[in-house]
């Protein structure tokens, strides 16, 4: 059994942190378990660096924070339908992940977060960038927050997984959830729109939509939301998908980066 206490380095005052003096190949304690859930509701995204897990043990420390769900547009590798690999090397004509996104919006039932396990990178590059949604309301006049948060907006898979994986007689996610989201577990609100999944705000003009659309998808470019990851071999992310975004960089083709990632059960967003 591990330590019963892990470390924790905050890498900026809106997003993001360290965790060290755990080793997540080895059975979790309890209390280990309730330090990582607590980790990631006060900084959203948590990293850990020289964790060499299996598939199992991936599995394993994913379950800690929700059950884990198959993805509705990617395959499971073999043996495993709630493993996806996230692999990009000289031959790709896309990489996962790189436009601001929450991860499957889609759903009726978001998910709660991802885990992503990299095992082999390049020399240099491949680094991911998440923004907390949490600041980019913040950063929003009391007159616009009350004013998005009576808003509903479209989240919609199909164009985006048509392109990547075809099958067009296949009917992929397409919900309604709030502009504005009450995270369930720290009770502050977010931004919960992304330029990769959200097509349209409901009863508005197209005009008004693509605009506030707009607006808010500035916001999560803004750097100082944001924590950007410099990735190691058998680094981990885990991130809290109801209240940031993220973008994985492709600046390292032809090169080759590649690892695993499982998806936590989420709920309906309110």
């Amino acid at each position: 059994m591990a330590s019963n206490t892990i470390s924790i380095t905050p890498l900026t005052r809106n997003i993001g942190a360290e965790i060290g003096n755990i080793d997540l190949t080895k059975p979790l304690s309890a209390e280990v378990e309730n330090q990582l859930k607590n980790a990631i509701a006060q900084y959203q995204v948590i990293f850990f660096h020289d964790q060499k897990i299996s598939h199992e043990q991936h599995m394993a420390v994913g379950q800690i924070f929700g059950d884990l769900i198959i993805h509705p547009g990617a395959k499971g590798i073999e043996g495993y339908d709630k493993i996806v690999a996230i692999h990009a090397d000289k031959d790709s004509k896309y990489i996962a992940g790189d436009n601001w996104h929450s991860d499957l919006s889609c759903n009726a039932q978001p998910p709660m977060g991802s885990m992503l396990y990299i095992h082999t990178l390049p020399e240099v590059g491949g680094d991911t960038l998440f923004s907390s949604m949490y600041a980019a309301y913040d950063a929003l006049s009391p007159a616009m927050q009350q004013y998005l948060e009576g808003l509903q907006a479209e989240h919609d898979a199909n164009h985006v997984y048509h392109a990547i994986y075809g099958d067009y007689g296949t009917a992929y996610p397409c919900n309604v959830h709030p502009v504005v989201r009450t995270h369930p577990v720290t009770g502050k609100k977010a931004i919960f729109v992304n330029a990769s999944y959200t097509t349209r705000i409901l009863g508005v003009s197209k005009n008004e939509s693509d605009g506030i659309l707009a607006m808010l998808y500035e916001l999560t470019k803004d750097p100082n939301f944001q924590v950007r990851f410099s990735w190691q071999p058998h680094s981990i992310a885990i991130w809290d998908n109801r209240c940031t975004q993220h973008f994985a960089v492709w600046d390292y083709f032809p090169d080759t980066r590649s690892g695993y990632r499982v998806t936590i059960g989420g709920d309906t967003p309110y």
